[in-house]
């Protein structure tokens, strides 16, 4: 009877202490217009003034449908801390694109960039963020 105790003890300890692995949200960045085919072949560093496609995978839905996309530069140069707003864009979801959003940005100056995505039910919490490289 102990044992049983013990080993009913034990799985509770372990069950509300282990951690849970929760579908989290991705930015993936690629050269090309992304595809079934291509979603894989993600790349973080792109030449100026190419298109960098990028897709936003949420794996929960938002429940006002709309997301906000900003790009921000990291750099010393600047006197706010070496941060700069270089790109923002407010989306609004479609029926079809609930769990996704792809589209693309074009940058011109050499660089490291952070990419930030926002909810507009939440706009203090970020989804997810990835950074990438603009270089010569």
């Amino acid at each position: 009877m102990k044992k049983l105790v013990l080993c009913f003890v034990m799985f509770l300890i372990v069950s509300c202490t282990c951690g849970c692995n929760r579908e989290k949200a991705a930015i993936l960045f690629n050269r090309e217009k992304i595809t079934a085919a291509n979603v894989m072949n993600y790349s973080t560093a792109f030449h100026p003034n190419d298109r960098i496609y990028y897709i936003v995978i949420i794996p929960k839905k938002i429940k006002t449908r709309a997301i906000n996309i900003q790009v921000i530069k990291k750099d010393n140069n600047y006197m706010t801390l070496g941060y700069k707003l270089y790109w923002s864009y407010s989306a609004v979801l479609k029926d079809d694109q609930m769990y996704y959003y792809d589209d693309y940005v074009v940058i011109s100056e050499p660089g490291l960039y952070i990419m930030k995505v926002f909810s507009k039910d939440n706009p203090q919490k970020t989804l997810c963020m990835a950074q990438f490289l603009v270089q010569k």
